[in-house]
């Protein structure tokens, strides 16, 4: 078994996985750079091999069972331990429930819901036989409270956090760490990929933009400070003191923010 702490981190070619992966590897953590872009892929994995060999790059989509359970298994076979799974690739979506059709809820699901499930059924599996290891599975602020005009969107960040902050628990008898990290404005392009379903893009992500914005540098140190804490759930706590505050103290505002959210959003409708 080598020495080195060994890292899977899914969506790891842009914003906040690589992010991460580059965080990682100032810390010492050999990491699979894992990612349906075979080309950012490649130039990332140079970039971090320009000193030492540190990285690997594996291309992998998580909305396949098989392929999941194939780069993990192989890794752990190769290293014969795996320290830090980081369940990272997701997309967003914008559109308002009556405009969605079952194909953009299963597209959102595949890759926001089950490529967590896939990670995270076989990733555990890995670690409760070896006795150690973390899995982090990336949810939003969305997964904390209501998320009008991304719905979708925010039905599987929920989940994702209820499915990590249950495992933390069920996890801690075998020595392994769960955690679930939610980021709130982060300056990646994932607001430009975004699928937006009879909205104009452009305007939406100008407004989402008009919010001050983290770097992705910035969450992944305070992603790998939780980790290191072990906390159920990762947020910037400002954002999570005053989402607790408004929900629970001032559901009057609450509403009034929402409704506003709904507003804004339909002023950049298509039709």
């Amino acid at each position: 078994m080598t020495m080195r702490k060994v890292a899977i981190v899914t969506g790891g070619v842009s914003g906040i996985g690589k992010a991460i992966c580059k965080e990682l590897v100032d810390r010492h953590v050999f990491v699979f750079i894992a990612d349906i872009n075979k080309q950012d892929g490649h130039l990332l994995e140079a970039e971090l091999n320009k000193d030492a060999l540190n990285a690997r790059f594996v291309e992998l989509n998580v909305t396949d069972y098989k392929s999941v359970e194939h780069v993990i298994t192989n890794v752990y076979k190769e290293f014969q331990r795996l320290d830090y799974l980081f369940n990272n690739a997701g997309m967003a979506m914008y559109g308002e429930i009556y405009d969605m059709s079952i194909d953009k809820w299963q597209d959102i699901v595949d890759i926001n819901l089950w490529g967590v499930v896939y990670g995270t059924q076989v990733g555990y599996q890995i670690m409760k036989e070896q006795g150690f290891g973390h899995i982090i599975n990336t949810s939003s602020a969305a997964g904390l409270g209501p998320s009008p005009i991304s719905a979708a969107y925010s039905t599987t960040k929920h989940a994702v956090v209820g499915l990590t902050t249950s495992l933390h628990y069920e996890a801690e008898e075998y020595g392994v760490k769960v955690s679930t990290l939610c980021p709130t404005f982060v300056d990646t392009p994932i607001f430009d990929k975004a699928t937006a379903i009879n909205i104009d893009k452009t305007a939406m992500s100008k407004q989402l933009k008009k919010q001050k914005m983290m770097s992705p540098q910035q969450l992944a140190k305070i992603a790998l400070a939780g980790v290191h804490k072990n906390k159920p759930i990762i947020c910037p706590m400002p954002m999570r003191k005053t989402m607790d505050i408004v929900f629970t103290l001032f559901p009057s505002l609450h509403r009034v923010l929402m409704r506003m959210v709904c507003k804004v959003s339909r002023n950049a409708r298509l039709t």
